[in-house]
């Protein structure tokens, strides 16, 4: 059939204004369906003993339910003493033994209901509790959506799941999600942990519990306190994404960001980390650390400086990184021949179960003496004693301070340089000083432009420390020596140089006053205007006061990739010859 044009066209008007009349009815039908199905009638059901009356009202018709009341709205169930039920709004009051039953075993009693059919919103009082067949909520009062079975109440409430109650002012539970959020004056208790917080959520399943505010976690050996992030009690995994810190036994850690796994016991702690032993007076500064509290190992890097307390000196040291841990039992246990465990020259145990026996005896004894190690850019500051090499090492047990790769040690106007030195201390001061091989001391013997020192090497070199400040050295074997000689008026004599088996050098105020030369005594005097000042320089000498740490604060901001590579100890300046003239010091101390 041939349709002429315009019928076409008219037809094709017709069926553009359609399309949309069409998809209108089609939408409103469908509107007409939800709005049928959400808002379903609340059905009266006969009960045994129930009595119906009808009110009526200015609003309508209230039927009034009296004795063993049944109600049904689509697959919900609910129970009462007594109810008030206005049909034409689709609303109830009930009162007395009110049960609300839901389908999967979700249910919810309280003494009081004011219940909106239309919008499936509840609102229960008095003794109220819900359950959704695993997990327990009360409270004296309770809003409670029965499409997304979420329950919020704000007069106090208490989860219960399995071991773990939950209480808080406010708070909010999901029985679909099982996810709950508790706000002002929430308490968490646990066999394994309690917590005490200001904003928290939880859920019921995973046990992972969500930090909103300030809040406090408790367990048997360590304290966390955070503002924000997790805590997995299932599987004991802290993650805490603000400044946050652990507290165990007598060790303190704060960070920006801990992870913590207390099955390991492992804690990683990053960005502006602190750290403190008050047993053993160590304070530590770091940009990130990990800490192995069964072992108690500590592991530091990112500019850390570590702080040991000495009375009213304090020792700061820092390097690119720090290791911390128990001093070793190995030689009380297993290293001689009265070892615990060991019987006629050879080990009872075998390796593992012996390593088992120490790690125990380590987790056991959090006061044992510890010892550190720093490597790598070492710099050691106090106001005493300042200090420089590539690796130290430093033990309580027997209060020895190694210094090892190109080590320098500073007091007051000397230097000491040698292979390995060894600082040895007490309770509050430095008290010894020993350098095993390659000895050099350096000080200083006029004034700063000057540029003139007194020099003493030998094989080995032992000091004596009083009041943190050198008093005496002993040089021996091979010992040499350069010293600028002065008469009683402090003026400049000339200058001594000396060969012999063993040095004594007496110190006065940390400037050498002294020097003794014993046994095969080789020496000659040139007077001061004879002396070749930039040759008059033992084999060994180097003079390095650029590298001499200045301050604490050096040690914080200190940068290996920018220090400056040259050897100062290869700048000579050039000499004032006025300085070197005989009563010179004593002129320009005036």
């Amino acid at each position: 059939m041939i349709i002429p044009s315009a019928l076409r066209n008219i037809f094709g008007r017709g069926l553009i204004v359609c399309l949309p009349l069409i998809f209108l009815c089609q939408l409103v039908f469908a509107q007409k369906k939800q709005d049928s199905s959400a808002k379903l009638p609340i059905e009266i059901l006969p009960g045994n003993g129930t009595r119906l009356e009808y009110i009526t009202t200015d609003s309508g018709a209230i039927n009034k339910l009296i004795n063993n009341v049944s109600l049904k709205q689509g697959d919900t169930y609910m129970y009462c003493d007594s109810a008030y039920i206005n049909l034409v709004k689709n609303n109830v009051q009930a009162f007395g033994n009110v049960r609300i039953i839901q389908p999967g075993g979700t249910q919810v009693n309280s003494n009081y209901l004011r219940y909106t059919g239309n919008t499936k919103k509840a609102f229960l009082q008095g003794n109220v509790s819900l359950t959704d067949g695993k997990n327990n909520l009360w409270a004296e009062s309770l809003l409670y959506d029965l499409t997304t079975k979420v329950a919020t109440y704000d007069q106090g409430g208490t989860l219960q799941s399995e071991t773990t109650t939950l209480s808080s002012n406010t708070g909010m539970y999901n029985a679909k999600s099982k996810d709950a959020r508790f706000t002002v004056d929430v308490f968490v208790t646990d066999p394994q942990y309690s917590v005490t917080s200001k904003d928290l959520g939880y859920n019921t399943e995973s046990k992972m519990v969500r930090f909103f505010d300030s809040s406090l976690i408790i367990n048997d050996k360590s304290e966390l306190h955070t503002n924000n992030g997790t805590w997995d009690a299932k599987n004991e995994l802290a993650n805490l994404i603000t400044r946050s810190s652990i507290l165990s036994e007598a060790r303190y850690l704060e960070g920006d960001k801990i992870d913590y796994n207390k099955k390991t016991g492992i804690g990683i702690v990053t960005g502006n980390v602190y750290a403190l032993d008050t047993a053993q007076k160590i304070t530590l500064f770091s940009g990130w650390a990990r800490y192995d509290e069964k072992a108690k190992k500590v592991w530091t890097a990112i500019k850390p400086v570590l702080k040991r307390s000495n009375g009213n000196d304090s020792l700061y040291m820092r390097a690119d990184t720090f290791f911390a841990a128990p001093v070793p039992l190995i030689d009380s246990l297993f290293g001689n021949k009265n070892g615990l465990l060991k019987g006629k020259g050879k080990n009872v145990l075998p390796d593992s179960m012996r390593r088992a026996v120490l790690d125990s005896v380590a987790a056991a004894d959090s006061s044992r003496p510890r010892y550190f190690i720093g490597y790598h850019h070492v710099l050691v500051y106090s106001d005493s004693m300042q200090a420089r090499c590539d690796s130290i090492s430093y033990s309580q047990s027997d209060s020895i301070m190694r210094l090892m790769y190109q080590p320098v040690v500073w007091s007051r106007k000397s230097q000491i340089t040698g292979d390995t030195i060894l600082l040895y201390s007490d309770t509050s001061s430095i008290r010894k000083l020993f350098v095993p091989n390659n000895s050099f001391i350096i000080s200083q013997a006029g004034p700063d432009q000057s540029n003139i020192f007194d020099q003493v090497q030998g094989k080995t070199i032992t000091g004596y420390f009083e009041h943190n400040a050198i008093r005496e050295m002993i040089v021996w074997p091979n010992a040499e020596a350069i010293q600028y000689a002065k008469d009683d008026n402090g003026a400049y004599l000339g200058m001594n140089q000396a060969q012999c088996d063993r040095i004594r050098v007496l110190f006065d105020s940390s400037e050498v006053r002294k020097i003794v030369l014993e046994q095969d005594v080789k020496q000659t005097m040139t007077p001061m205007r004879q002396v070749d000042f930039l040759n008059a320089r033992l084999s060994r000498f180097i003079w390095l006061p650029d590298q001499r740490p200045k301050s604490i604060a050096e040690l914080f901001l200190f940068n290996p990739n920018l220090e400056n590579k040259e050897d100062s100890s290869l700048k000579e300046k050039k000499l004032d010859s006025d300085l070197l003239k005989p009563n010179a010091s004593k002129q320009h101390k005036k």
